[in-house]
């Protein structure tokens, strides 16, 4: 080694891309490809899907990161769905089961959308979501305040509070017991 600037490190022979410098790329190992490491795209795919359900859409986007052929991410999600793996109506319905008990209808309806979950199943779940929906914001409603609005400006507040969390307007009337005032 020879002693350059304190702290810096410098090789013996001059880096010229020579035999002789380690640290020289060649030319055969400029023009290769870079060797792809770590698990294949279907055992990330699967350890995925083994912690949560995931929607196809949301799956494609998270495996695209590690390939760039398209063909074979849609083949593979072709294959997790048909072995069983893969399924955006499991999706959807544990997304329903995890938020019906905070939130309203159109809340949950908007999540699935930007989940990319079919049109035809949200028209199905969102059915059953509106059956429920005053019992469910009821129970919200009395977890955070219990009691009926004293002014309007409490009224205000608990209306924004239910509104946030997607119930309908109608509902919210209900709710707190709008007796017609505007």
């Amino acid at each position: 080694m020879v002693a350059g600037r304190r702290g810096a490190w410098r090789p013996d022979h001059a880096p010229d891309g020579s035999d002789d410098d380690p640290f020289a790329l060649g030319d055969r190992d400029r023009d290769r490809a870079p060797e792809k490491r770590g698990p294949s795209l279907k055992a990330r795919a699967v350890a995925y899907l083994s912690r949560r359900e995931y929607a196809r859409v949301e799956l494609a986007r998270k495996l695209g990161a590690y390939t760039e052929d398209q063909a074979a991410l849609d083949a593979l999600l072709d294959d997790l769905e048909r072995e069983g793996w893969l399924s955006t109506r499991r999706f959807a319905e544990s997304l329903v089961h995890r938020r019906a008990e905070r939130q309203g209808a159109a809340r949950i309806v908007q999540e699935l959308r930007q989940h990319g979950v079919d049109e035809a199943q949200i028209g199905e779940l969102r059915d059953g979501l509106k059956a429920t929906e005053y019992d469910r914001a009821l129970a919200v409603w009395n977890k955070r305040f219990g009691a009926r609005p004293a002014d309007r400006a409490a009224y205000a507040k608990q209306a924004r509070f239910l509104a946030a969390r997607g119930f309908a307007h109608d509902v919210i009337r209900r709710v707190l017991g709008d007796d017609g005032e505007d």
